[in-house]
Order: C-alpha cells, then sequence, then structure tokens
C-alpha cells in the first residue's frame, strides 16, 4: 500500500493512519448492464417486475416479465445497483426479485469492496459530478468511464466504519422523512376530519354557521413595487420573502394568498410586513380566529376558483363571496391551537431534516478523497 500522505481523507477514525491506495473502479467491481425491452415485452402482470430508471424516482408504475433469463439480468434484496442513463446515481434494492432494465448497472463488488463503503463512495462521487455540471441530473454515465474512474480506497476494516457510520445517518435521514410523511398524513386526515365536522372535540356539539369569507376576514391588496425602498420591514410577494421598506402595510398579523401567479399556497404573514401587489393579505374580523382560519383555507381548491384564460389569478370578489362554515371562536381556538402545534412540529422535523442533510454532505465530503 502506498505510503503517500497526501492519500489521506480530511477527516478520519482514531486508529487509522495509512494512506488510501489508489485503484481503478473496473479492478474492483463488475457493472453489469441490465436487459433491454421492447415494449410489446412489458406486460401488464407476470412473474417478475421489470424495475426502470422512474421507480427509484418518480414513477410508481410496474411493467412486468414471464421471461426466463440468466441470473445475472436479475437484482435481489441487499444488491447495489446504479442508475446510470438520466437520472443517475447508486441504490440498495430493497423489494423482491425484479428483472432490472438496461439503463440500471448491478454492480458485483471484488472482495476487497465493501457494499456499505461503495454506496457511499459512488454518491460521493454523484455529488461531485453534479457540483462540475451546475446540478442537472440529465447526465449519461458510460460503463467505460466508470470502469476506468480512479478511486482511493483504504483497507476493509475502514470501508466498514466509513460504511456503518454514513448508513447510520442515511438511516436517520429516511426514518426523519417518514416521520414527515406520517404527521402530513395525519394533517391531511384532521384538515378532513375536523372541517367536515365528522370529528368534534369534547364538549363541542352546536351547529356551525355558514357564512361568507367577507363574514370573517378583510381582503387587502398589496402595493405596487415602486413603492419598495430599503428598511427593516419584510415584504413578501408569491414566492415569500423579498425585500425589506420602513414602512408597513398592517401591523395585524394575516393570511397571504397569491393574486396573479402562485394562487394556491396560502401562507401566515406576522406583523409588520408589507405585501406587493401580486398578493393579497387577508385581516381577521371579529368573529375569526386566524389560527382556525388559516388551516380552512389551506383546504380550498383554490386553481378551481380561478377565472383567468392566461396566468392563473385570484379576484377579491371570488375570495369574499366564497362559503366557509365556520364554528364559535372558543372551538375555532381549539382547532386552530391544534394545527398551530402540528405546523410547529412539522416545522422542526423538517429544520432536523435538513441538518441530517447538510451532516451528510459534510461527511461525504471529508470522509472521501
Amino acid at each position: 500500500m502506498s505510503k503517500d500522505a497526501k492519500n489521506v481523507p480530511a477527516l478520519r477514525f482514531k486508529g487509522y493512519s495509512d494512506a488510501w491506495e489508489k485503484r481503478k473502479l473496473g479492478e474492483l467491481a463488475e457493472f453489469i448492464n441490465g436487459r433491454a425491452y421492447k415494449q410489446d415485452e412489458l406486460l401488464t402482470s407476470g412473474k417478475y417486475p421489470v424495475l426502470r430508471v422512474g421507480n427509484f424516482y418518480t414513477n410508481d408504475k410496474w411493467y412486468y416479465s414471464d421471461l426466463e433469463l440468466p441470473e445475472k439480468y436479475y437484482a435481489e434484496k441487499g444488491d447495489l445497483l446504479y442508475t446510470w442513463s438520466a437520472t443517475f446515481g447508486p441504490h440498495i434494492w430493497i423489494g423482491p426479485k425484479v428483472i432490472y432494465h438496461y439503463h440500471i448497472w448491478k454492480v458485483a463488488l471484488k472482495n476487497l469492496f465493501e457494499k456499505d463503503f461503495a454506496l457511499q463512495f459512488f454518491e460521493a462521487d454523484r455529488v461531485r459530478l453534479l457540483n462540475s455540471t451546475n446540478g442537472s441530473t440529465m447526465i449519461h454515465v458510460t460503463k467505460k468511464d466508470m470502469e476506468s474512474k480512479g478511486i482511493l480506497l483504504p483497507d476493509v476494516y475502514e470501508q466498514r466504519t466509513i460504511g456503518e457510520l454514513l448508513k447510520r445517518v442515511d438511516d436517520l435521514i429516511a426514518a426523519t422523512q417518514d416521520k414527515i410523511d406520517a404527521l402530513e398524513q395525519a394533517k391531511k386526515a384532521l384538515l378532513q376530519r375536523l372541517f367536515d365536522q365528522s370529528w368534534r372535540f369534547k364538549g363541542y356539539s352546536d351547529p356551525w354557521e355558514k357564512r361568507c369569507l367577507s363574514d370573517v376576514l378583510k381582503v387587502n391588496s398589496g402595493r405596487d413595487y415602486k413603492h419598495l425602498s430599503a428598511g427593516t420591514i419584510p415584504v413578501y410577494g408569491t414566492g415569500g420573502y423579498m425585500l425589506s421598506v420602513n414602512k408597513a402595510l398592517s401591523n395585524q398579523n394575516a393570511i397571504g394568498i397569491g393574486r396573479k401567479g402562485t394562487i394556491d399556497r396560502p401562507y401566515l404573514l406576522n406583523a409588520p410586513f408589507w405585501t406587493v401587489d401580486t398578493l393579497f393579505y387577508l385581516t381577521m374580523k371579529a368573529a375569526a380566529e386566524i389560527a382556525f382560519v388559516f388551516p380552512l383555507l389551506q383546504r380550498v381548491h383554490w386553481k378551481k376558483l380561478d377565472e383567468s384564460t392566461g396566468v392563473p389569478s385570484l379576484s377579491k370578489r371570488v375570495i369574499e363571496t366564497l362559503s366557509v362554515y365556520v364554528p364559535d371562536k372558543k372551538e375555532q381556538r381549539a382547532i386552530g391551537n391544534l394545527f398551530f402545534f402540528l405546523d410547529t412540529l412539522i416545522a422542526a422535523t423538517q429544520s432536523r431534516l435538513s441538518s441530517l442533510e447538510l451532516l451528510k454532505k459534510a461527511l461525504l465530503q471529508d470522509l472521501f478523497i
């Protein structure tokens, strides 16, 4: 093994000091192409699912095959796979036995190359490649280029240590994402059940009143961009925070909703603030609690209220005449407090996920050469 002191990563575990060895990926792994399919060979049902690149990402539609093929064309749980066309990167397959498509490699590792370490090496390499191409995912990685790619490799014990650490971080990221998904599903169910009144808090039984939104809130318009100047008060548009000014349009907390462009994403505006003319801000009247009205408006299918033929837009009239059902203020507070707690928990969990993703990024940069 080379003792070149330069062949070491920026971050190392205690007890490891040897230089990493220069190798070629083709010496450490075999990249096995999957099988190419004609469209008429892809069945709607069959013995084996056909794993395609899209199934790793956004496509949940599956094709099947009854073909019996050489064993190298099958992937089983635990196999290291690499999608190399368009959207690219490494994956550990966790599903049932499948036939994998031509645009996927099965990576058969030699004894010197630990699987968890190899997975993380390929991920670090993917990040480097994306950074060198301004983040584009439309990249084709050729088998020849992959086999000739250089790698600096530690001994198998250090590989295992690095791989185990990064696997734990990946597991934390996956568990945190699962928690976010579960919280968002819970919120979706609560939005449905609490607002159709099939679920009520104990002690509340009075019927809700049918009202127009104009009875519970006031629709206010933002100002033209020409009024903007440097200052300390936040200015909001449909894309969120923009600039700052010294004079506020409102000193009352409100709900922002797009007037033009993005019209389907209400969000809270904490006073004092300013809004531009592409954004309405909705302030509450005496009959309404903002913590209740905010989730109520999140249930509205705003895009269906678009009356334009071009850029999506909402009118003040459409918002004000929208019919809703509203309980008394005490029940509004109970419902609003629940959603405030849930939104706070979701935001905190999303912040934790972001921190873990930043940690993973830093570790990939410092643990590999």
